[in-house]
C-alpha cells in the first residue's frame, strides 16, 4: 500500500509543472497581444515567434504529463 501512495504523491508532484505551463502560456499570448495592439504592423512578423514559443511551452507540459503517467502506471 505504501508503494501506491508514493506513486500518487510522485504523480501529483510531476503534474505541478502543468500549473507553470498555464502561467507561461498566459504570459506568451498576453505579451503578443499587448505588442500587437501597440504596433499592429509588426504583429505578422512576430506571429512565427509566438507559435514557436507556444509549441515549446506546450511540449514541456506534455513531457510533465508523460512523466506523471509513467510514474502511475509502471
Amino acid at each position: 500500500m505504501e508503494l501506491e501512495a508514493a506513486k500518487m504523491i510522485g504523480a501529483g508532484i510531476a503534474t505541478l509543472a502543468l500549473a507553470g505551463i498555464g502561467i507561461g502560456l498566459g504570459n506568451i499570448f498576453g505579451s503578443y497581444l499587448s505588442g500587437a495592439l501597440r504596433n499592429p504592423s509588426a504583429a505578422p512578423k512576430q506571429f512565427t515567434n509566438l507559435l514557436i514559443a507556444f509549441a515549446l511551452t506546450e511540449a514541456t507540459g506534455l513531457f510533465a504529463l508523460v512523466i506523471a503517467f509513467l510514474i502511475l502506471f509502471t
